[in-house]
């Protein structure tokens, strides 16, 4: 293998690909990046077994060839070099890539090409279609509301939910609810899929806020599943299991509502739960039942309390809540709209945000029981 390519196309090639090196494998070609030239140009890929990620970079190749190293390594003194140079890559004698650029020079040992794990590519015909600023902004919705803790492997995905021209987006732990429905370009047959929440955060770093395509592909055995961007591939495998009834835990009913700021709201969360860190983390919302009472945000704990007034508009009665400050930041720093209406059903009832103008999303919090 001897190729040319510019500076600035190889390192941000790597940084891409790189999320999805391996952290903690005890298989040391998981901890490398495959490079292999291919139809013309340099294919980066990178796996962890669960997410794997292919990203095509332009190149003038002189000879073919493949090898495997140290992605971290690689990215590092890529991105070292001065940008706009041409970096020449030749490989070695002894699994061994040679790095030149200008005066600057590097030898890094590596591991056969043979030995890295076969990605599966985009040559399927597409499942369906859709715009790439539809599919960011809904995974920014939802994949933060699944589970981190492995205890129960089902939560740690979303739920994709393929309906005609629709695509429904769930993501739940224990103590929240997000969903999200959106418009696919192509009709499917209907079928419901778990997808782990880490490898669709990746997929929306790599997401532009365009009308550009993302393809996805399924694969017929039904184990994984692939997006595919110009020059970029990203596949996935998927969690086997069912994922939980959501929509039984879907309040049907309120009795308070109120329209709210989004940002003067995340303000006064925010500062509450300052204070909120120190004990148990709760923050409590009043919201007041006479006109122009709008909703008190509140924290308090041994280092001091907290209390912020912020307008909203209340129908129907007054309650008081409590929740977990951190579901109530997560769901109005992620979810950018200009308002929220909160539906209550009282201090031990589950609380609903759903975005004005946007019936499309829904957002679920379970309370926090307080001794008052």
């Amino acid at each position: 293998m001897k190729l040319s390519v510019m500076q600035e196309n190889l390192a941000r090639g790597l940084q891409v690909v790189s999320h999805a090196v391996s952290a903690k494998s005890t298989l040391p070609v998981l901890n490398n990046v495959l490079l292999r030239t291919e139809e013309g140009g340099l294919k980066l890929t990178a796996t962890n077994l669960e997410i794997g990620m292919t990203y095509w970079v332009a190149c003038k190749i002189d000879v073919g060839g493949a090898l495997t190293v140290p992605a971290r390594l690689l990215t590092d003194i890529v991105t070292g070099l001065p940008p706009s140079e041409r970096v020449d890559l030749e490989l070695l004698p002894q699994d061994t890539l040679h790095i030149k650029a200008g005066r600057f020079e590097t030898r890094v040992k590596g591991i056969d090409a043979e030995e890295f794990p076969a990605i599966p590519s985009a040559g399927e015909r597409p499942t369906t279609r859709i715009l790439q600023r539809i599919l960011r902004q809904a995974l920014s919705e939802v994949e933060f509301a699944a589970a981190s803790d492995e205890a129960r492997p089902i939560l740690t995905g979303v739920l994709a939910k393929f309906e005609g021209n629709q695509l429904t987006l769930a993501a739940a732990d224990n103590y929240r609810i997000a969903v999200k429905t959106i418009q696919t370009l192509d009709a499917v047959e209907d079928t419901s899929i778990v997808i782990p929440a880490r490898s669709l955060r990746e997929l929306g770093r790599v997401l532009t806020d365009t009308d550009d395509e993302v393809k996805v592909v399924l694969s017929p055995s039904r184990n994984q599943i692939l997006f595919h961007l110009e020059g970029l591939d990203l596949v996935s495998r998927l969690i086997d299991g069912q994922f939980p009834n959501y929509q039984q835990v879907l309040p049907k009913t309120h009795t308070t509502t109120a329209t709210v700021d989004r940002d003067h709201l995340l303000k006064a969360v925010r500062l509450a739960s300052f204070i909120a860190s120190s004990s148990a983390n709760i923050v409590k919302l009043h919201v007041g039942k006479d006109e122009g009472a709008g909703i008190t945000v509140s924290a308090a704990a041994d280092t001091g309390d907290n209390r912020s007034e912020v307008e909203a508009t209340v129908e129907g009665d007054g309650t008081t809540i409590a929740f977990n400050a951190r579901y109530l930041l997560d769901v109005l720093a992620n979810v950018n709209v200009a308002e929220f209406q909160l539906e209550l059903n009282g201090p031990l009832s589950p609380g609903v945000f759903r975005p004005v103008g946007d019936s499309q999303y829904v957002h679920v919090v379970m309370p926090v029981k307080t001794t008052s």
